[in-house]
Parts: C-alpha cells; structure tokens; sequence
C-alpha cells in the first residue's frame, strides 16, 4: 500500500455510548458525536476509533455482537452512520471501528441456530467437543471473573468453546465458510465509508483450536487473506492489531513479502507500553531503551501504534513480578485498583496524582516515539477513574464537556446515564471539563493542542527511525533521536524529579542551529548541544537545522 497515511495520524479512541448523547436518554449515540467533529479536529485528530458499534445485549461493553451488518440502535441508524463519515472526512478524519470476530454473542442468530442441531448450518462455524476437554479450566482471558474455556451447553449436548466470557462462543475461523463471511462483513464497513479496523483478539481469531490442546496453532495465513481482500476493496485501508504476545512473534503478525509488510500494517506496542509504565515508576529511562534495543525491526509499511491508556486496563503482564509489583507501588497500590492479576483499571492523570508536570511528559514522550500516537478520550483534559463501578467500567465514564447538569453528556435524568459521571472529588466534572479549560490557553487542553500540532509538523516521527542516544546521561534523563527523510529530532525527557545539564556536543556536526520546537519552559541555551538544560520532569523537543533549511 502506498498511502501511509496511518503513519503521520494521530488516533482517538472513544466509545459513543459515553461521548454525546444528542436525544437526552442517557445513551451517547451518533448524532451526538458528529456534534462534538469539529472539537476533535481542533484538538488535532486525524482518524477516530470507535469501540463496537454493533447490536449486542451489552455483557462485555459491547463485544458480544449480534449483528455485524448493523448499528446499535441506541447509537443511531445506518443513515447516522453513513453522515457521520461523510461529516469527519470534511474535517480531514478517518473513522476505523472494531472488528470483533473472534466471538459472537451467544444470542447471536447464528449461535442459537448451531446449539439447536448437530445438522444446523451453523453448527460448525463454532468450536464443539462431544467430550469434556482436558484443558477446559486453562487459557482464560478475565482470571477471576472467568473459570473455563469450554462450557457444557445442554442443549447443544455439547461442550464450547470460548476465549473470553462463555456468553461469548468462539467462531470457527477454520471453517472456510466463517473465512468469506468475516471477509463479507469487512466488505460491507468499507463500502460504507470506513477506512479500516481496529482487530480485536488477533492472536485468537487465527488459532486452530482443538480440545485438549492449550496451546493451538497461529494460521498466519488468515491475516494474509484478510490483507488482500481489504487492499481490494479499498487500497487506503487499514488494519490496526491487537496481539499482546511475546517480542519474537510479533513479525509474523506484519508479514513480510519481498521486505514489505503484507499482513496487518499496524500492531498495538505493548511491550512499550509496559515498559514506559515501569520507567515512569522507577524514574528511570532504562526500560523504555531496552524495549527501543529489543523490538523488532520493521518491514516497509508496517508501523506501531503507541499508547498510554486505552478502554482496558493497563496491562503489565509482559513485566516480571517484581517489576509489576514496582508498578503496582507507584500507580496501583490499593487492591481495587487492579484487575485480572495483570494489570490497573485507572486513567493516567489520577496514576500521576493529577501533576501536570508528570502528565505532560508522560504524553511528550509517547507522542514522540517511534509510531502512531492513540489518544483516549478524556485523557486531554486529565479525566479520572470511578473505582466504585465494576471492572474496566471505572476508565470508562461519561466524556466531561462543562460544568452544566450530567457534565453537560446528556439532558437526561442523572439514573438514566449510561454510566454515572464523576461528579466528586479533583476529578469531578465541576473541576475538569471542556468548557473550563478552552478558557485558559494555559490548559492541559491547549497544551495537548499544540503538542500534537508540533508532532503534526514532525514527520520524521511517523515516518522515520527512533533509536536511543547512547551517550552517558545524568541520572532519569533519556535522550533519544527520529531521523527521516525531512530532518533530524532530537528529544530530552527527565524522568527524575532533579534539573539536570546534557551534553549532545557529539551532534553539533549535524545542526548548526538546534531548535526548541517544544518544551516545558523557556530554556535560554537554545544553539548550546554541549550545556543544554532540562528540568525535573521536564521535556525538550529539538530539530537540528542547517543554516540553509531555516
């Protein structure tokens, strides 16, 4: 594919039922957020990920669909949907939405139609044992919450399997037949308008499950075909993964053909995000070089997509106990701030204790590595969590537009909310909002305004290489570079709460004017690589300029 345009995009991510209701029953819908497009232009988005958009009885948020050629009818209409990409390509955003095909729901048509008879039509686009599996208790996804993988359906007399919850039956992806129908339902968003999906459960949906075997066959060769057919039917697409696996799979996932890839073009970074949490808690720069050293490299248009905090919660499995537990200290110490033995259900300005300062360079240097950024919603205003509801629901309240009734979300009766909002404490909506802060050009607001605007500006980012500095470094300081075809970035972030003095002399063959292009304060070292200053917790965006390219 040619048009890389997922490189140099800067990705939102929200859910509608929480973002804008427009009719005041409580539910956030489609007609709601096509009013809030022209605040996501200003902030400086460029392609909108919306989380399942599809009919469902709602037990898993939305990922237990019953019709995949279809909206929830509590979000809109197709018509809705169909204005609503017509109205964000005006703005200059792409709209990409989830495909969940690892499972449906279990009232799903085609589930109640395959439990009903071994001779259903659909009876085999799920995965069945006559026998109970040996490794029915092994491979759970929500540990706690989840105690099997298969389950016995009395109906069916059989046993099913699922990954996730059991309200949500695995489809057989090795049923040629389930192939050509993701591959419909693929074709039918596209047609529409969309410009690509965010895949859920990659790793799963290309298993080949079998009882008694824990650990399946990957089919590779599925994403392949999926490829294909998405480039056929519209060559701008994109796919944009999900697969929390080990460093040394993650190639297969991008495919390689003739040095391009040619199976998804985008991998969500965990392991760098993993890494940036455990930096962040230590104050120290070591984890996220060593995850620069150790990720693989890059066929041509493959690209990462780099997070902080997304709808689920952050996930430090690829971590050691001990380094889970140094995360846990810092960011997650009470016990319901955590979830799944693995991870915290919290968003990031509470985990900071709400220090601008730390949120700022928290987001710097996200946005300044290697990948595409993905922003959640909220997180530009510095929304918290509410830990008294269940699960990932704490990270995912009502989006905070004023201080007016309801966070100005919707005019409905506050017991109709989809989700209460967060109407207490600093975090409550009467403190955090929009409204407040487009006030005060000095907000996080504006701040996330004008560094997205600077990341716009910097294509070397998307498009180039990132690599560490290796130079000696005071103590919390990393330095690292973006080189492209445009230019040369440099970046200084100080993990460490002392100011500190850097020395990149060995650069000054490269630039003779360095300039601050973003910072957290007004250094006045600016043409000075030998002395330049940065401090605590602060952040330094730098383009090496030739005389000449000014």
């Amino acid at each position: 594919m040619s048009d890389r345009w997922y490189s140099e995009a800067v990705v939102y991510c929200l859910d509608i039922d929480t973002y804008a209701d427009s009719d005041a029953d409580g539910v956030g819908d489609i007609r709601g957020l096509i009013g809030r497009l022209d605040y996501l232009a200003r902030l400086g988005v460029t392609c909108l990920w919306l989380h399942p958009i599809h009919p469902s009885p709602n037990g898993d948020d939305g990922y237990d669909v019953t019709d995949f050629y279809n909206v929830d009818p509590r979000f809109g209409t197709l018509g809705d949907f169909a204005e609503l990409l017509h109205q964000a390509g005006n703005r200059g955003i792409r709209v990409i939405i989830d495909l969940v095909v690892n499972h449906t729901s279990d009232q799903h048509p085609w589930f109640v139609s395959a439990r009903s008879s071994p001779d259903s039509p659909y009876r085999d686009w799920y995965v069945w044992s006559d026998e109970e599996p040996a490794d029915r208790h092994q491979g759970m996804v929500f540990p706690g919450e989840q105690h099997e993988t298969w389950t016995y359906d009395r109906t069916a007399k059989s046993w099913y399997y699922h990954r996730f919850y059991k309200f949500q039956p695995d489809l057989n992806t090795t049923n040629p037949q389930v192939r050509a129908e993701i591959k419909k339902i693929m074709s039918f968003w596209l047609q529409l308008g969309v410009a690509g999906f965010r895949m859920d459960a990659v790793p799963f949906i290309i298993e080949r499950t079998e009882p008694g075997d824990p650990n399946p066959e990957l089919d590779f060769e599925f994403l392949t075909e999926l490829r294909q057919h998405v480039q056929w039917r519209r060559g701008d697409a994109v796919l944009l993964a999900e697969a929390n696996v080990e460093p040394d799979q993650l190639p297969a996932f991008f495919g390689d053909r003739g040095g391009s890839a040619n199976r998804v073009h985008m991998l969500f970074d965990f392991m760098l995000n993993g890494r940036l949490m455990l930096a962040m808690a230590r104050q120290d720069p070591e984890p996220v070089i060593e995850a620069l050293r150790d990720t693989p490299a890059l066929p041509e248009g493959g690209q990462w997509a780099t997070f902080l905090r997304n709808h689920d919660e952050i996930d430090l499995s690829r971590l050691t106990a001990e380094q889970r537990n140094q995360v846990y200290a810092q960011f997650g110490p009470d016990e319901n701030m955590r979830i799944y033995d693995r991870g915290i259900r919290r968003r990031l300005a509470p985990m900071l204790g709400n220090d601008r300062r730390r949120i700022e360079l928290a987001y710097s240097l996200q946005f300044s590595l290697r990948g595409t950024p993905v922003l959640r919603y909220g997180e530009e205003i510095g929304m918290g969590e509410d830990l008294a509801l269940p699960g990932r629901e704490a990270i995912r309240t009502p989006m905070q537009w004023s201080y007016e009734p309801n966070a100005g979300f919707s005019r409905a009766e506050s017991e109709k909310l989809v989700r209460p909002v967060i109407d207490k404490g600093e975090f409550g909506y009467e403190k955090v909002n929009v409204t407040l802060q487009r006030r005060d050009r000095n907000s996080l607001l504006g701040w996330f305004e004008r560094m997205i605007r600077t990341l716009r500006e910097a294509p070397e980012i998307g498009f180039g290489s990132t690599t560490h500095i290796d130079v000696p470094m005071p103590a919390g300081v990393l330095a690292h570079r973006a080189d492209g075809p445009t230019g040369t970035m440099v970046f200084l972030h100080n993990l460490g709460t002392d100011d500190a003095e850097v020395d990149l002399s060995l650069l000054e063959s490269e630039a003779e004017l360095p300039i601050d292009v973003l910072a957290d304060r007004n250094y006045d070292d600016v043409g000075k690589l030998d002395k330049l200053k940065i401090a605590g917790h602060g952040y330094r965006w730098i383009r090496l300029c030739r005389s000449w390219s000014v």
